[in-house]
């Protein structure tokens, strides 16, 4: 069965020429369907370029990235934009979260731009914010919710369209301890439900939770490990 998603030689070059920064440098590696995956690695590692790219949020410039056995690396914006809203569920580090709105608001954007009706895509917003214990902050803003509580706003609005990977961009790197463990502990559910969870941190804490580190550096794979984070 063809993986999930496969990359294969993937590069990506800035300024090319004297003064070029190779951000991604022939990266290659699978991702099965089910997994839970870190990208592991420090500032200018690499591993940002290659959210994006996982993400559908920017193009190779050489490689391939293959998507449930398509080939997105040549997809125009239109298309990317199109796969980003269907396959991939977003979660960043900044929330990213619509201030004017609140919860069930910026829960219902994705399930919007997939045209689902004002009712079911109320109906969709409320069960994913009440998965993730907020049912009774429907109706609150960001600014009268907590950290924690805004990213769980953040996974909410990521999951409420049942995508199947789940794209999280180091979600716990402005929470604190506590609301840390809840965000791990709903990705972990997550997983458990059979989505596709990858996660992008620098935090070896984060990585010993899940089931299989790849480490970046210099642009390229430095390590691709199983474990067990039960076993830690």
């Amino acid at each position: 069965m063809e993986p999930l998603i496969r990359v294969d030689d993937l590069r990506k070059i800035y300024n090319p020429g004297e003064n070029e920064v190779r951000a991604l440098d022939g990266v290659s590696l699978t991702i099965e369907r089910g997994e839970f995956v870190a990208i592991v690695g420090h500032s200018g590692s690499g591993k940002s370029t290659l959210m994006n790219m996982l993400g559908c949020l920017d193009t190779p410039t050489s490689g391939h990235y293959y998507l449930e056995g398509l080939d997105v690396s040549t997809l125009s914006d239109n298309q990317l934009s199109d796969i980003r809203n269907k396959k991939i569920g977003f979660i960043f580090q900044g929330f990213n979260l619509i201030a004017n709105l609140d919860a069930v608001g910026n829960v219902e954007l994705p399930l919007i731009y997939r045209k689902v009706g004002k009712q079911k895509r109320r109906r969709i917003a409320v069960q994913a914010l009440k998965k993730v214990g907020l049912g009774a902050r429907l109706d609150h803003r960001p600014n009268e919710l907590s950290g924690g509580q805004q990213q769980r706003v953040a996974v909410a609005r990521a999951i409420a369209a049942q995508p199947p990977i789940i794209l999280a961009d180091e979600p716990t790197g402005n929470l604190d301890s506590r609301s840390t463990v809840e965000i791990m502990d709903i990705l972990k559910e997550l997983h458990r439900s059979g989505r596709t969870v990858i996660v992008i941190t620098h935090d070896d804490d984060i990585a010993r939770q899940v089931n299989r580190v790849i480490r970046i550096m210099d642009g390229r794979v430095e390590s691709d490990e199983i474990q067990d984070p039960y076993q830690k």
